[in-house]
């Protein structure tokens, strides 16, 4: 059975001098991965955190969102990308998305937004990017900072620019194990604003401002004052590392995957009662590859039957209670969830990697 999901290594062959080395936190080889990500995305404000829920965490500080107060987001996501929410004592208010795309629904979010809406979270749904134009210019219009969760859509494009650099307030991205690049466990932050970002630089690392933190003999200043609540967010040097080796794979990762995709396109649109999510403004990373249909188990078990560990990979979290109830109708929430399933789409399906053409 090809597996939806298979995470990727690259040699790392100083992994063991490093594990000896005794600097593991923090340190040269995570600093040059943050260098290269910069360079990958054409952003000055970027870091890494050592795990996707951290990153939310200090995103969330960095904005000043108070427990109690409410961020839109979409149910159609990974847990991963909603349950940071509530463990920040937030209300997740849920709006609707597209049966096409999976993708929030502006006409859905104007509509949700009060006076405690201090945050839109617009998911990339599985690595197909959503509205992000029309989002960005609700969050305008109303003076609230949109955070694009890019979970599982590193290199993924839209309008010609890669997701992270399409004028967004905030954008966050995944390093766990079956994203691209993995770090084993990460995430990434964007920033569209010098100031944020500085500020963000302080809450990831306790508050604590490193270039003035140790007197002339290394011991703690007197001098030095923590004014923010922060976090233990830094990325260690080993994870750094197997980042950094990871990005030298990255773009051809990706481009494998896109030819992989080109596959089931030329398969898959002349197959009665199956759609595909594709849209002209998009180039997903291909991460899955997604299509509708109308009988979304029967499609599933076809598929298996066949070797492809087809899936519809994530639930509607807005079933689950520890959200709580909410009176609002998500019939596109509903339509896409019945419809939808992801076949593997990743780099070990090409030649040459132990894989399969498809």
């Amino acid at each position: 059975m090809i597996p939806i999901f298979k995470p990727f290594m690259p040699d790392i062959p100083e992994i063991d001098s490093i594990l000896h080395s005794g600097m593991l936190a923090y340190g040269s080889y995570t600093k040059e991965f943050e260098e290269k990500l910069k360079a990958y995305f054409g952003t000055p404000y970027l870091f890494v955190t050592n795990s996707f829920h951290l990153a939310i965490s200090v995103v969330l500080s960095a904005l000043e969102v108070c427990s109690g107060e409410c961020v839109i987001a979409s149910p159609m996501a990974c847990l991963a990308s909603t349950q940071p929410y509530l463990s920040n004592g937030l209300h997740v208010c849920w709006a609707d998305v597209d049966p096409r795309t999976g993708t929030l629904s502006p006409d859905s979010v104007r509509k949700q937004i009060t006076s405690k809406t201090k945050a839109i979270v617009h998911n990339h749904f599985c690595g197909y990017p959503g509205y992000i134009d029309e989002i960005n210019a609700i969050g305008n219009d109303y003076g609230i900072p949109v955070i694009d969760d890019g979970i599982e859509c590193f290199g993924s494009e839209y309008k010609g620019k890669k997701v992270g650099n399409c004028g967004t307030d905030i954008t966050i991205f995944s390093l766990s194990a079956v994203r691209i690049p993995n770090c084993i466990d990460g995430g990434i932050i964007i920033f569209k604003e010098k100031e944020l970002y500085k500020k963000s630089l302080l809450i990831r690392d306790c508050g604590i401002d490193r270039t003035k933190f140790r007197d002339s003999m290394g011991e703690i200043s007197l001098d030095c004052d923590i004014n923010l609540i922060g976090y233990s967010a830094t990325m260690s040097n080993v994870n750094g590392y197997i980042g950094l080796c990871q990005m030298r794979h990255v773009e051809n990762l990706i481009q494998k995957q896109r030819k992989q995709a080109d596959l089931w396109e030329s398969y898959l649109e002349k197959v009665p009662g199956i759609f595909l999510l594709t849209r002209k403004e998009i180039q997903p990373n291909y991460w899955v590859y997604g299509i509708l249909t109308e009988n979304k188990r029967d499609v599933i078990q076809k598929f298996r039957e066949n070797g492809f560990y087809a899936s519809g990979v994530h639930m509607m979290n807005h079933i689950y209670s520890v959200f709580g109830k909410q009176n609002v109708v998500l019939s596109g929430v509903e339509e896409f969830y019945k419809r939808f399933l992801a076949l593997p789409c990743g780099w070990w399906m090409n030649k040459g990697e132990g894989g399969h053409t498809g």
